[in-house]
């Protein structure tokens, strides 16, 4: 066996300061196999040791919450004794070294994350970024995470229903790929991890254990360098039909009462989940390795604890219903060992031919992980846009074909047609929407659900990026007539022993804080993914924010398509023109510059609420909210959505024709509707300013001092990008 020392350390990621706490735990120097236990128990994805003390300052409470950070997902109540369970994470470095394997096992991972706490999944929803579209491995890229994400989830059995893909030249060498999983339970079989019951039985389920996915989690806390492609051993390969009966089994065995707790299997495999439940228990676990279901000869203890092969969990269980429970995963075809027991000693005790092979204190382990208070620089303020003297690259007509039509806005319908979006019969509203719709199944309720984050608002200013981001998920949630009740949070950033990075993230968790406060929208759970940067060179920080929003009726939900000829096109909330950080600026004029437009929460939650009040009253026949692209890139949308055109009547008032139609003003909604007065009526006495534009008709739009542009030739142009570059050579 290898000797353990503190160059042995160092290759597993502790520096001399943990490796020294690790001596002091222990008073001896630990085997190996104790040292990757600590090295993946410490590491940053496992630990957060650079942003726990930031991450307790979200608001995570509300009366509708049921379980909030902590656990394998957050839960909420939605009444009728049901529940929603929901979280979204990270599988960006196996993503990129293997695109397949890494999105389809980020897919299975957040699936096991919700079904171990008893909820069916019902919905996933994929958040991507990748590199730009003329970077060589863009295009390979975009094929395998995509195939990974539609093959994982259409074998499952559960809709992809939603998402969004931009591209960027900062994630050339370093994409994201963030999954997000919506399950439905009942309030009183809700499932958690704390190991309790000295004597009661350590059960492995699912899939035999392998050696793919060691050093998964320590390769995810470090950044990428040119030896990339050699870390193709950490990424682990999954299996959706064994997925598929291993969620059927659980599900059966859960409407039993022979579960004290349950965990999946997944960064750093059996060490987290083991430890993790005898953590929060309070207990010790004794496991014989020599029980564990392998399907590699000769695997040592070292690599059976750091495996994270896929599709496995966890299950502490009351001994006299082994046998049941066996009975039940036989029947499934899957892998059922009696692998140890919980124990009041306080210690990890493993054991394999009949020598103990290490022996960990759990507390200790757990109280002692670093957490640091990393030094941290805000990010400088940029100036204000100069007015540009030089006439447009453009014609206006010509810039909204231009944006339609531009990698970010295109139609994702090439991604999303290659997911089954209507199985299990329950998707209302599917891609391609404000937010997807969801029926809870055999109710007349809706789930609305979405993912969103700016991440060039994010560079520019990360505190009024991270604020936008869940406004402009609460503003979606809205636009569907759906009351916004929780976040999940992916936050993505570059290497937090930078300065510059650790201030973006200090940043933009205070925007997140100050906008969950104000729009009453709790964190329930989440992932931080450091490290994503590649020689140096970091990602934009890009904090992706996942909600869920309750519709009571579906009767009374909007969506964005124009409905009948002659409605009234309503602009609600105030235009300021701001053009800084804007799709328009980097697309049209090539800049990115400029602050993002600001976010003011007291008038989002005006209008919002206002909007949502629209929508329950009938008042409405069509919203969208006005995002990327602003007020032109909106009508397109709705325009198109609907196959109807539109022609407008109001004019930019006292600003330049470019900033009225494509600035990026937040608060804002478009809508359509027939009886206009009563609306502009009901805007006047809530103080929400509300104006007509134009009204819907024709077969093009039509927009003061623009050229008509038809509806075929922004379709053209919205429809054919995304088909014309994946068959690109």
């Amino acid at each position: 066996m290898t000797d353990v020392n503190p160059e042995i350390a160092a290759q597993h990621g502790l520096s001399a300061e943990e490796y020294a706490k690790v001596l002091e735990i222990l008073g001896r120097v630990p085997n190996l196999t104790e040292l990757g236990i600590f090295s993946v128990m410490w590491s940053e994805h496992c630990s957060y040791k650079s942003s726990r003390r930031w991450l307790k300052t979200l608001p995570t409470e509300a009366p509708w919450v049921i379980c909030g950070p902590g656990e394998n997902a957050g839960v909420i109540d939605i009444g009728d004794g049901q529940a929603v369970i929901f979280k979204m994470e990270s599988h960006n470095h196996p993503s990129f070294i293997e695109p397949y394997q890494g999105a389809a096992t980020g897919v299975g991972g957040i699936l096991r994350d919700v079904f171990t706490m008893g909820a069916r999944p019902i919905a996933n929803l994929d958040s991507l970024r990748f590199g730009s579209p003329e970077h060589p491995k863009s295009r390979h890229l975009v094929a395998g995470v995509v195939a990974g994400i539609g093959d994982y989830g259409n074998c499952m059995g559960v809709p992809t229903v939603g998402g969004e893909c931009n591209f960027h030249p900062s994630y050339n060498g370093n994409i994201l790929v963030n999954a997000m999983t919506v399950g439905l339970a009942k309030t009183d079989r809700i499932f958690y991890s704390a190991a309790a019951g000295p004597g009661n039985l350590l059960i492995y389920v699912g899939s035999k254990t392998g050696r793919d996915g060691i050093h998964g989690a320590t390769m995810a806390s470090a950044e990428f360098d040119e030896d990339s492609d050699a870390k193709r051993p950490t990424v682990q390969v999954g299996d959706p039909f064994t997925e598929k009966l291993l969620l059927e089994a659980c599900l059966e065995l859960m409407a039993t009462d022979a579960i004290v707790a349950i965990q999946d299997m997944g960064a750093a495999g059996l060490t987290s989940s083991s430890f993790e439940m005898a953590s929060k228990g309070g207990t010790g676990i004794e496991m014989n390795l020599d029980r564990i279901p392998i399907r590699e000869a000769g695997m040592s203890p070292y690599e059976i604890m750091l495996s994270e092969s896929q599709e496995r969990m966890l299950i502490v269980l009351k001994p006299d219903r082994t046998t049941e429970a066996q009975a039940i995963f036989e029947k499934w075809e899957l892998d059922f060992a009696v692998i140890g027991k919980v124990t009041d000693s306080g210690h990890m005790v493993l054991t394999s031919g009949g020598q103990t092979v290490a022996d960990l204190p759990i507390a200790p382990l757990a109280s002692a992980a670093p957490s640091y208070d990393r030094p941290w620089t805000p990010t400088e303020a940029l100036p204000p846009l100069a007015p540009n003297p030089d006439p447009p690259k453009m014609e206006a007509d010509a810039a909204l074909v231009a944006l339609i039509g531009c990698p970010d806005l295109a139609s994702r319908r090439w991604i999303w047609e290659q997911y089954d979006h209507m199985v299990m019969a329950d998707t209302v509203e599917r891609p391609g929407g404000d937010a997807a719709v969801l029926r809870v199944h055999g109710t007349n309720k809706g789930l609305a659900v979405t993912a969103d984050c700016t991440p060039r608002y994010c560079v520019a200013d990360p505190k009024t990026g991270g604020a936008q981001a869940v406004a402009e998920a609460w503003r979606n949630l809205t636009a569907v007539g759906a009351k916004p009740l929780a976040i999940t949070d992916n936050l993505n950033f570059g290497n937090p022993e930078r300065p510059e990075i650790m201030g973006q993230f200090v940043a933009a968790i205070e925007g997140i804080r100050e906008a969950c406060l104000a729009l009453d929208f709790p964190v329930v759970s989440g992932n931080v993914s450091f490290y994503n940067e590649t020689n140096g060179e970091a990602i934009l920080p890009t904090p992706t924010i996942g909600a869920v929003g309750l519709l009571k009726d579906l009767s009374r939900r909007a969506t964005p398509g124009f409905k009948e000829a002659k409605e009234a096109i309503l602009l609600i909330g105030a235009t300021q023109g701001a053009l800084g950080a804007s799709i328009y600026l980097r697309e049209i004029l090539g800049k990115e510059e400029g602050p993002p437009p600001a976010v003011d929460l007291g008038v989002e939650r005006q209008n919002g609420d206002f909007v949502r009040g629209l929508i329950e009253s009938g008042k409405l026949t069509a919203c969208h909210d006005i995002s990327d692209g602003g007020l032109a890139v909106a009508l397109a949308e709705m325009a198109l959505a609907g196959n109807l055109g539109a022609e407008i009547t109001a004019e930019a008032d006292g600003m330049a024709q470019e900033a009225w139609l494509f600035g990026e003003d937040q608060g804002r909604y478009l809508a359509t509707s027939p009886a206009p007065e009563g609306v502009l009526a009901a805007a006047e006495k809530a103080g929400v300013p509300v104006s007509v534009v134009g009204y819907t008709g024709g077969d093009a739009l039509k927009i003061p001092r623009l050229r008509p542009i038809s509806l075929g030739r922004l379709r053209e142009a919205h429809e054919g990008w995304f088909p014309a570059y994946m068959a690109s050579p």
